[in-house]
Parts: C-alpha cells; sequence; structure tokens
C-alpha cells in the first residue's frame, strides 16, 4: 500500500545574527510554526492505536486546553505528543475497533513545569499537575532569551574585546544545560532556571566548531533573562587556522569512485501501511517520539503461519555525553541529550544517496514547537533494504558442492543533529530473527583552544591531559557517548523471565574419562529481583537471555532471546561510567553504572535518567526504582541495555569524524526448533 506523506516543510539550522552576536540555533520555530499553520492539512492513515498524534490531533488538545483556561500568556509547550493506551488494551484491539486518543502535555507556565492529559475523544482535560522542582527541556525560545541576554551583558563584550574580538557578529554562542555538581557551584544552583554559553569565532571556513573561545563562559538566568555571571579564566588566543570540512570536488586528488548503482527493478520487499512495517516474516510499527526518537512497537515474527510475539516496544530510553576535563568551560558538559534537548526534536532530513542508499523510502514526522502548534519533519526517518553477507555457507568436501544463502536485512535509520555531533540510530531486521540495534556517531569533534601546536612544545603535557591534540591549538577532549534502550520483552507472551547462563571449565571427576583433565560446563541463574539482575557486561562470555518458561521449542528449552549489550564496535566499549563514584554526575545517572537492568513492567518508567533530568541533584530514574527490588520472574519484564563507547580522539577525526559505531543485538535463543532460514531461496547467479 502506498504510504500516507504529510505536507513537507524543511526546517532550517542555521547561525541567526542579531544585534552583533551570532548564536547557534537548531531549529527556526517562527518558520516552523508558520508553515505548519499554512500547511496543516494531512491526508489519513490506517487508523493504530499507537499512531503518533497527528497535526489535527495536536491543534484540538491545545484548543481544548485553551477553551477550558489552562493556557496562559507565557505558557510554553515542551510536549503534546501521544499518551499510549494502556498494554492490554492494545494486545487486545481489534481492526475496526478503535480505543480513546488522549495527549500528554507537558507545558512551562509561571516558571513551573506543569503536565496534563487530555481525552481528545471527549474533549475533556482529565489531569492537570504541577511538578515541584522539575525543570523541563531547553526549548527553542530558550536559546532566543539566551541570545538577548548575552547581547545585553557588558560584561561579556568586554571579555571579548580582551581577546581582540571587536566584531561581535562574528560570535557564535551556544547555550548549553549547566548539570549539577554540588552546593559549592554557584553557577548551576537547581533552584533557579540556568543555561551557560561557550562561543566560537566564525572565521568564514565553514566550520565555527574549530575556533572555539576559550575560557569564557556567560550564566544565564532564564527567568530574570540576563547573565548573572561571566567565568573569565584567562585569555587563550583563538585558533585561526582553516578547518573547513568541505572540499571542493576540482581539489581532490582522489580517483572518483565509479558509479555503485542501488536499485530494486521489481521494487522493496517491505510493505509500509501507515505506521506498520511488514518484511520478511516481521511485522512492527513505528513512529518519531520528541525525546526518545524512534519508536518501535508490536514486533512479531510469522514463524511457519503461527504469529509470534518478540517485543512490546523499543526505544532509546537515555543517554549521556560526559566530558573529562575540569576546566571551567568543560566541568560542566555532561550533556544527557534526549532529556536535556530532545533527540526526535532535533532530528534531520535524511540525504539519499549518503545519509541512505537511493532505495531507501524516506518518511515525515509531526512534531510540536513550543507554542503548540504542529510542524513537519521533513524525511526525518528511512526505511531501506541492504546486503547483509553471507546467512550461511558450506562446502561438502565428500560432494565437492557448496551450499550458501545471502542474508538481507531491513534497516530503519534517524540522524539527528545534537550541537555539533550527529548521531545515527539504526535498528535493523535480519530474515534469522536477529533485531540489531546500532549507534552511531559523527559530526565534529568538541575541541579546546591550547598554546600548543606539537607534542614538542612545553606546553603540550598540560595541553593534553584530558585530550589529544588533534590540529595546531586544538585539542579533542576525552568523553563518553553512552546510550540506554529500554525494551519492553514479550518473548511468546507477557510472562516472563531473565537468566544469565556461564560457561566454565571444571575438573574432570569421572574416571571413566581419563584422558581429560577439564570439561566445559555452562551453570545457569534466574533471576528473582532487581537487584539480582543489575550487572556490567564485564564477562562477554556469559549470556544473557529473555525467556518464557511456559513456552517450548520442540526440544523442550524455554524459548528466548538472548541480550547483547555490546555486539561490536569501532572504539572501546565503555565498560564503565569514567567519573568517580563520588562525582554529582554518577549520582545522578546511575543507570550508567550497570549494562543490564530488569524492571517490572510500569508506564510512568520510561527514562532511565528520569523525567525531568534537567538540572535534577540526586539519580531520580533506573537507580532509584530498582531499589524497590520488585519481582522479575515470570512476569511482565522491561530490559535496560546501556551501552556505548569510551571516545579517545585521534587525529583522523579531524575536522570532521567518520561515524564510530557501537551494536548491541537481540539474537533468537531457542525460541526456533532449527535454522530459521533454511527457506531462503538459492542465489541467481545470472
Amino acid at each position: 500500500m502506498k504510504k500516507s506523506k504529510l505536507v513537507p516543510i524543511i526546517l532550517t539550522t542555521a547561525l541567526a545574527v542579531s544585534g552583533g552576536v551570532g548564536f547557534y540555533q537548531h531549529h527556526q520555530t517562527a518558520e516552523a510554526a508558520e508553515s505548519a499553520k499554512v500547511n496543516s492539512v494531512q491526508k489519513k492513515v490506517p487508523y493504530n492505536p499507537l499512531n503518533p498524534l497527528s497535526a489535527d490531533e495536536i491543534n484540538l488538545a491545545r484548543t481544548i486546553l485553551k477553551q477550558q483556561g489552562y493556557i496562559k500568556a507565557n505558557t510554553r509547550f515542551q510536549e503534546i505528543s501521544l499518551k499510549e493506551p494502556n498494554k492490554e488494551a492494545v494486545k487486545n484491539w481489534k481492526q475496526g475497533k478503535k480505543l480513546p486518543r488522549q495527549a500528554a502535555i507537558i507545558v512551562m507556565q509561571d516558571n513551573h513545569i506543569k503536565e496534563g492529559l487530555v481525552d481528545l475523544g471527549d474533549k475533556k482535560v482529565l489531569s492537570w499537575k504541577e511538578m515541584k522542582g522539575a525543570h523541563g527541556m531547553i526549548l527553542a525560545d530558550d536559546w532566543a532569551t539566551a541570545q538577548k541576554a548575552i547581547l545585553a551583558s557588558n560584561e561579556y563584550k568586554k571579555a571579548l574585546l580582551k581577546r581582540g574580538i571587536k566584531d561581535f557578529s562574528k560570535v557564535i554562542a551556544t547555550p548549553l544545560t549547566v548539570g549539577y555538581f554540588g552546593p559549592k557551584d554557584n553557577s548551576a544552583d537547581p533552584n533557579k532556571k540556568l543555561l551557560k554559553s561557550v562561543a566560537y569565532l566564525d572565521t568564514g571556513d565553514g566550520n565555527f566548531w574549530g575556533h572555539p573561545i576559550e575560557n569564557l563562559v556567560a550564566v544565564i538566568d532564564l527567568d530574570k533573562k540576563k547573565v548573572i555571571q561571566v567565568q573569565d579564566e584567562g585569555v587563550i588566543p583563538v585558533p585561526m587556522k582553516n578547518t573547513s570540512y568541505v572540499m571542493k570536488d576540482n581539489a581532490s586528488k582522489r580517483e572518483p569512485a565509479k558509479p555503485l548503482n542501488i536499485v530494486q527493478p521489481k521494487g522493496t520487499s517491505f510493505h509500509v501501511n501507515g505506521n506498520e512495517v511488514k518484511w520478511q516474516n516481521f511485522t512492527f510499527h513505528f513512529r518519531l517520539d520528541p525525546r526518545v526518537g524512534p519508536v518501535i512497537n508490536t514486533v512479531t515474527y510469522n514463524d511457519h503461519g503461527k504469529i509470534r510475539k518478540i517485543m512490546y516496544e523499543g526505544s532509546l530510553g537515555g543517554m549521556t555525553v560526559p566530558y573529562g576535563d575540569p576546566d571551567v568551560g568543560w566541568y560542566f558538559k555532561s550533556y544527557m541529550d534526549s532529556g536535556e534537548y530532545g533527540v526526535g526534536n532535533l532530528g534531520r532530513p535524511l540525504v539519499k544517496g549518503s545519509d541512505v542508499p537511493a532505495n531507501a523510502k524516506l518518511f515525515d514526522a509531526t512534531l510540536v514547537d513550543y507554542q503548540g502548534k504542529p510542524y513537519v519533519s521533513h524525511n526525518v526517518m528511512g526505511i531501506f533494504e541492504r546486503e547483509g553477507g553471507p546467512e550461511w555457507t558450506h562446502n561438502d568436501f565428500v560432494t565437492g558442492t557448496s551450499e550458501s544463502r545471502d542474508r538481507r536485512e531491513l534497516v530503519l535509520r534517524f540522524i539527528t543533529t545534537v550541537g555539533n555531533y550527529d548521531y545515527i540510530f539504526d535498528w535493523v531486521f535480519q530474515q534469522n530473527g536477529n533485531i540489531e540495534i546500532d549507534s552511531g556517531a559523527s559530526g565534529i569533534e568538541a575541541v579546546k583552544a591550547v598554546k600548543s601546536k606539537t607534542m614538542h612544545d612545553s606546553t603540550a603535557k598540560q595541553d593534553t591531559r584530558n585530550g589529544t591534540l588533534l590540529d595546531q591549538n586544538l585539542v579533542g577532549v576525552y568523553h563518553q557517548h553512552i546510550f540506554n534502550f529500554r525494551l519492553d520483552m514479550d518473548v511468546d507472551g507477557e510472562k516472563n523471565s531473565v537468566e544469565k547462563i556461564t560457561p566454565k571449565a571444571q575438573s574432570v571427576t569421572d574416571k571413566s574419562y581419563p584422558y581429560r583433565n577439564s570439561e566445559m560446563v555452562v551453570g545457569k541463574t534466574i533471576y528473582k529481583k532487581e537487584l539480582d539482575a543489575a550487572q556490567k557486561w564485564t564477562d562477554p562470555s556469559k549470556l544473557i537471555l529473555v525467556t518464557n518458561s511456559e513456552k517450548e521449542n520442540k526440544q523442550g528449552y524455554p524459548t528466548g532471546y538472548q541480550i547483547i549489550p555490546y555486539a561490536g564496535g569501532t572504539q572501546p566499549f565503555a565498560e564503565n561510567l569514567l567519573f568517580t563514584s563520588d562525582s554529582y554526575l554518577a549520582k545522578r545517572v546511575g543507570y550508567a553504572g550497570k549494562h543490564v537492568w530488569v524492571t517490572p513492567y510500569n508506564e510512568n518508567e520510561l527514562y532511565p535518567e528520569g523525567k525531568y533530568i534537567n538540572q535534577s541533584t540526586k539519580e531520580i530514574g533506573l537507580g532509584l526504582w530498582t531499589q524497590q527490588n520488585r519481582p522479575i520472574e515470570n512476569t511482565d519484564d522491561v530490559v535496560w541495555v546501556t551501552t556505548g563507547i569510551t571516545h579517545i580522539p585521534r587525529a583522523e577525526e579531524w575536522p570532521i569524524m567518520p561515524t564510530e559505531w557501537v551494536s548491541l543485538l537481540l539474537k533468537p535463543y531457542n525460541f526456533f526448533d532449527q535454522t530459521p532460514t533454511l527457506d531462503l531461496q538459492k542465489p541467481n547467479s545470472k
């Protein structure tokens, strides 16, 4: 069936210059709002209770709130999104029936966060409450407020003049979240809504990130709309070497690669009906969430005519990117990208032929700006098929014949730009039942201005204490990219358990085996409660399984799926959060301290760092919830998987970084009775 497309609108990412100082902005929301107002008509898509809210539903939710007196002149919207129906209701839903449609609301109002729930069918506000002590995400108009505040700060301008910067229009300020580093840090008071701004110089080479204005930070109070502190730790000259990463074709000495055409003359093998995808025995539903990006629902596999459940819902849960430099312009950089900025909100259009292959189908998504108005994020997700290498192969040395089958993969791809970094999230479905989740990082390194030009300079040792010298006067600071994925596994149903299988060697004690001193056996542990299951991935030989004891394969084993937090990568695996246990970051993001967590399903436990992580002072997520130590055996479990990389920069990553990957894998384990791809057709050798 031909997919229903939303009316396209391109959101620009640009430098906005006002009154002399330029500011990096993720979206031009005024343009988005105006375009959405003009182009709000959408084609209808087939009903599914998990479909994202349409533009009409978003407008209806805002209208209901306004008519019933919940919206004030100072109301700013963080979210109007689908409140998922009850899981049991979705499980029992039949085509032709409709479940209630509800909108979850988060707004900033009177300097407080408020949550609401709107029933779109009955046109009623079901709940409305203030979330005391909470700070919401950074919204687009927060950036505008920071811009105006810095323009009005004479102290900040004096600091620029001290550095020889007289043309303020060349200064690109980047307002950032402040984190929390204890009561001694008076620049990050959790009782105030704050941003910090660091700046770069636009030299005209197309890469302002390569020209940091070091040791200068402005602290902005968003409620007072003013700079309340300027932190100036002394002048480091701005690096001025050209750092452009776009080479003109006629300047390249590389021999051009011959054309490689990816075509499917008979069309794609996947079928999209609204937000539902069918491909090679898999069926799943997808949508874009403003906070976590793609959400994959109701994943099933057609096993010779029997529709079998695998996962009810999977998505990025949260992520953190902590930097390891204690300097004034760096110590607070421990970004919670999804919870502080919104990974879905920052998605950008995919480019065919580079971001995705030419055979990709692209999909739009409807999101909400800070005024509560819908806009369309154009071509923000792509689905395509690709070759996956040999699925299986064997040569029979007796007959001299070979048999092999090629693996086909289906990829759902999404790319988000969070400041200097571009993150790629791939959900890869394989014909054998595997589901691989790949996280890629590209874009531009966050660099620090230093005095050293080479490692032979007298200042080099100190300058590179917390990073790698990437170019003259530029250090790439050590950091980590830590991702946590929330996987609501329903392996052959909701009653699941999580177990560990540990291979080990032990001495042979049976005297009937005289020639071997040792044998290989496995130990098995079924986790009873949450704290039992929380663990690090320090022993990669162990197997973590989600099993259903009420279902068996023909051999008599409980059906299951294996969870592999680190299934390969191009950087060192983040085995530990590289901060000491007494650091406030470690106290706030407990999820990063373990690679596997298991909790009983709770519709309100969605984000491993907690719902309101911005400026939080303590653990409010997984580390807190699991202290209840709830039972997790033979129940509806959610598995939270932490993966990631420790990023030690190298010269080859400057001025732009080739994509670095880390993978986690969901793999059938006694789920099937035999090799599930025996029915693949022989390759056509013509």
